[in-house]
């Protein structure tokens, strides 16, 4: 165990020596991958891999383990969280929420139950901007306004994880992140849930799910959608009776902490 302790220890205080952000590139970047069949993982390709290794962020887990990752982006509340957070409850699942300004000021009692329930609370920024847009400063202003008003909330200090508005970044943009102590989680299972005028049925969300699932998965699903609300609990028992375990982005960095080579 104090093997272990000394491994973690050391691959934290590695990734939060601070970099200059200035020398990294200011392109944006949209998030996209080539999406996952027949339980075969996602893939970004090369260079989004070293950029993403470079700077301590993910958007998958080992392909070798069937384990989960639940991730929900919450800009704005539609009347489904609640019963979200309730399948979790009863089938014991972690996520995590990534919320902004406005669902802090509209959903209080809602983030509240999240961080009661277990959960993390993650980082999607103030105003939901594009992160590649503003300047240093502001890129500050917009993470920390949430993690301040999100303790007052919850009593909860920290934030470890952020997720840029509309899957919008840049390599300058995950410097500063680094500066500030947030790793980036993009995702590996995605698909267009967020128009609440074009929802399809419990159907839609649960065979997306399933066709694109694989060992590792970081799915991004958003609470707006009835169709998720509604499909979360069969998706999840059957997923179980696969053989996948749930996990929550705590365990991902751990297990990737004890698996860098570098510290050994």
């Amino acid at each position: 165990m104090k093997k272990l302790m000394i491994l973690v220890s050391s691959f934290l205080f590695i990734c939060s020596i601070p970099v200059s952000a200035s020398e990294f590139s200011h392109a944006p970047i949209h998030w996209g991958i080539k999406k996952a069949q027949n339980e075969s993982p996602a893939e970004a390709g090369k260079m989004l891999d070293n950029l993403l290794t470079k700077h301590q962020s993910v958007y998958k887990g080992d392909p070798t383990k069937k384990e989960i990752y639940l991730t929900f982006d919450n800009g704005y509340e539609n009347g489904y969280t609640d019963k979200i957070l309730d399948v979790l409850k009863k089938e014991k699942v972690p996520a995590t929420f990534f919320i902004t300004g406005h669902y802090i000021h509209t959903a209080p009692d809602l983030v509240k139950r999240m961080a009661r329930d277990g959960h993390i609370i993650g980082n999607h920024s103030w105003t939901h901007p594009d992160m590649t847009r503003i300047s240093r400063d502001k890129y500050k202003q917009e993470l920390e306004k949430v993690r301040a008003e999100t303790e007052k909330l919850t009593g909860v200090k920290h934030m470890s994880y952020l997720r840029p508005p509309r899957g919008i970044f840049n390599e300058q943009g995950l410097a500063y992140a680094n500066e500030l102590g947030y790793t980036h989680i993009f995702w590996s299972l995605a698909f267009v849930d967020w128009k609440t005028d074009q929802q399809k049925g419990w159907k839609y969300s649960y065979d997306n799910i399933m066709r694109q699932i694989h060992p590792g998965s970081i799915l991004l699903l958003h609470t707006v959608s009835k169709d998720n609300a509604d499909a979360l609990q069969q998706a999840i028992v059957d997923l179980k009776k696969r053989g996948y375990e749930f996990k929550s982005l705590d365990d991902l960095m751990w297990s990737q902490a004890l698996d860098s080579s570098y510290l050994y």
